[in-house]
């Protein structure tokens, strides 16, 4: 687990309130964006047959991790996804999760989010997480049930619920038909209607023509009864589970989970005597959050032992021993993690990182491949540009230096010191050269965010 990154700029204006932040656990009111290649693979994985068969390209469609406990799932303009971590803990199986995906893809087809005209009005007001099932706002209420605002006002609530009846009843078609077409199971929709049904009589939800009127979402029971007509009589209906991608999800969950959750109820859920790898997993999070580095290496130990060739594993093992101050311990799993995955950028980056922190002028040469290769694979990631940036400045290169700090301050929000890096980036850049221009692309959208900025006050 690494870095956080940007929200894409079509999404960018809805979700104002997702801070790019580190990869660490934050604070409900301020949502963020986790970053991790495992589960981004996983997520791939999962989401590639269900995007092909909407009719999408898989290149263009983004599932993105929300760092919240809610139960949601929502879209908000453009080709992407968002994943809550609580939807990833209450879910049970991939194909749970593939049921989410499905569905959001129909309000993406359908072009829900783009022509939601309560959205628009509502954006500084309040953010809406999209539920997949259970939206439903008492008539009056304050908030909507089920933590379906992410910031409760009453006065989005009307504005922001766009999402009608016949947009979901849609959405879950379109989410059928490309389960079926792709040869997933309806099963696992199925069981996620049914838990987020729990959720609503756990909150007190009750069907009743007042609630029905004022909710603009259907009734999850009619939903599960209208699906379950569809799904029994889909050929896949009867299909086996994919038992890979059904491991892999049950190893990315107890990951997220570890990583989240304080250490005492990671290891309430994944106790000592649970010696199964997602168990270990977990447990070496915790560990490692509670300082407990000796624990936390054994259960990487553990991990390793199982699946030696494991990139993830690796992953963790390295970055355990570079935060607890063995950065040389850490780059021979950290190398091998970034070989195995063909450069993948956060785990690189992560490996960057650690060739920096020996401290060892021989690994700077190496850190700056690894990390310029990053960064050409995966722009938006502040961090690998902040790490550029100190192999620039130590090498004496201040130019790029400064360059590589407007790329990172972009990412992060801050325009005003993206600018005066450019600027002084492009004063000792050669005229005309593609980092020369790159500054200028710099500073022209600082300076165009920062005018907008104005604007808005």
């Amino acid at each position: 687990m690494v870095l956080l990154r940007n929200l894409p700029r079509s999404c960018a204006a809805v979700l104002a309130s997702l801070a790019v932040l580190g990869w660490s656990a934050t604070p409900a009111s301020a949502q963020s964006i986790l970053r991790d290649a495992e589960t981004e693979a996983l997520f791939r994985d999962m989401a590639t047959p269900l995007v092909k068969a909407a009719g999408l390209d898989p290149k263009n469609v983004d599932v993105v991790l929300i760092n919240d406990n809610s139960v949601n799932a929502f879209v908000a303009g453009g080709q992407a996804v968002y994943v809550h971590a609580g939807l990833i803990n209450e879910a049970d199986s991939a194909e749970q999760v593939q049921g989410v995906i499905a569905h959001e893809l129909g309000h993406i087809t359908g072009g829900h989010a783009v022509y939601n005209p309560g959205g628009k009005a509502a954006t500084n007001i309040s953010i809406l997480s999209l539920l997949l099932g259970a939206a439903a706002a008492a008539a009056g209420g304050g908030e909507a049930a089920m933590g379906v605002l992410m910031a409760g006002q009453q006065a989005a609530m009307g504005k922001f619920l766009a999402y009608n009846r016949s947009q979901e009843a849609s959405a879950d078609a379109a989410g059928a038909q490309y389960l079926s077409t792709a040869g997933i199971s309806g099963r696992g929709s199925l069981e996620f209607f049914k838990k987020l049904q729990s959720l609503e009589y756990r909150h007190g939800y009750t069907r009743n023509e007042e609630s029905e009127f004022y909710s603009s979402h259907p009734m999850t029971a009619d939903r599960i009864a209208t699906l379950t007509d569809t799904y029994e009589h889909d050929a896949a209906w009867t299909k086996p589970a994919d038992p890979a991608l059904q491991a892999r999800f049950v190893l990315a969950k107890a990951k997220l989970f570890g990583y989240l959750a304080e250490p005492k109820d990671t290891l309430r859920v994944y106790p000592v005597t649970d010696n199964s790898l997602p168990a270990h997993y977990a447990r070496a999070y915790a560990y490692h959050k509670d300082a407990q580095i000796d624990r936390a290496n054994a259960e990487t130990a553990a991990l390793i032992a199982a699946e030696p060739d494991n990139p993830y594993f690796l992953e963790l093992d390295g970055q355990i021993l570079l935060e607890s101050g063995r950065p040389a311990e850490a780059l021979a799993p950290l190398r091998k993690a970034t070989a195995l995955t063909g450069n993948q950028p956060l785990i690189a980056t992560t490996f960057g990182h650690a060739l920096i922190a020996t401290e060892d002028p021989k690994n700077y040469a190496e850190a700056e491949q690894v990390l310029r290769a990053a960064v050409g694979r995966d722009r938006e990631n502040p961090f690998a540009w902040y790490q550029l940036g100190v192999i620039y400045a130590a090498r004496g290169d201040l130019p790029r230096a400064r360059l590589a700090s407007a790329e990172q301050q972009v990412l992060s929000g801050d325009m005003a010191q993206a600018l005066a890096s450019a600027q002084a980036a492009e004063l000792g850049l050669p005229t005309g050269s593609p980092d020369w221009l790159r500054a200028q692309d710099i500073e022209m959208q600082a300076r165009a965010e920062m005018e907008r900025d104005k604007k808005r006050r």
